[in-house]
């Protein structure tokens, strides 16, 4: 058996600011950076034996957190990126509907038909992120890892895991910043122990879920 731990970034400055960031690479805003610590002793005692990012700034400052007890490589992998989300990118969420108004329609009533204005797709988003941890699963068989990537990435993933068609992805919460899942892979089945798990962080830390 395999256990994944996904993680979502901590609290970035396109979260802090209400700003659709996609695959634009902004860092950790100061609450991201107080998230921090509390993540790393959620891992402190947990063996980890390896450690996987998406390649964006944000995510690769939490997996650090993640590996600090570890002193384990940061592996990147493209795949575990955000969506891309063309002209949405660095756009204030209070302008998209008035932008873009059927898109925005989409975004938050039929989520599996969503696409981004000259970006991606929420299915090639699900394709790719479901594809990219089946295969980290696989290189890492029988071990301890730590996956760590973005809200609507890891939404499409949890889809995938829990076994349900990519049009109930609604169903499934956004993780929050920082929020931790746990799945086990036990040969071709996969079991969702947990997702979203909060229980590191000081009630004092406010979260609010945007991508």
């Amino acid at each position: 058996m395999t256990t994944v731990y996904l993680v979502r970034h901590a609290k970035s400055i396109g979260n802090t600011e209400r700003i659709f960031q996609g695959r634009s690479n902004l860092g950790l805003s100061a609450e991201g950076r107080a998230q921090l610590p509390q993540l790393a002793e959620r891992f402190r005692n947990i063996p980890l034996e390896a450690v996987y990012s998406s390649p964006l700034q944000r995510a690769v400052q939490t997996a650090e957190a993640v590996s600090h007890y570890h002193h384990l490589p940061i592996q990147t992998e493209e795949d575990l990126s955000e969506i891309y989300a063309g002209e949405w990118e660095l756009k204030r969420f209070s302008d998209l509907p008035i932008l873009y108004p059927e898109h925005w329609r989409l975004w938050c009533e039929e989520e599996a038909h969503f696409c981004a204005p000259s970006g991606e797709s929420i299915v090639q988003v699900h394709n790719r992120i479901s594809s990219a941890i089946d295969r980290i699963a696989a290189q890492n068989d029988g071990k301890t890892i730590a996956v760590v990537s973005h809200g609507c990435a890891l939404r499409c993933y949890l889809c995938h895991a829990l076994g349900l068609p990519l049009e109930r992805i609604e169903e499934i919460p956004l993780s929050q910043n920082t929020a931790v899942s746990r799945v086990i892979y036990d040969g071709c089945k996969i079991q969702v122990d947990y997702y979203d798990d909060l229980s590191h962080l000081e009630p004092k830390i406010n979260q609010e879920v945007s991508v």
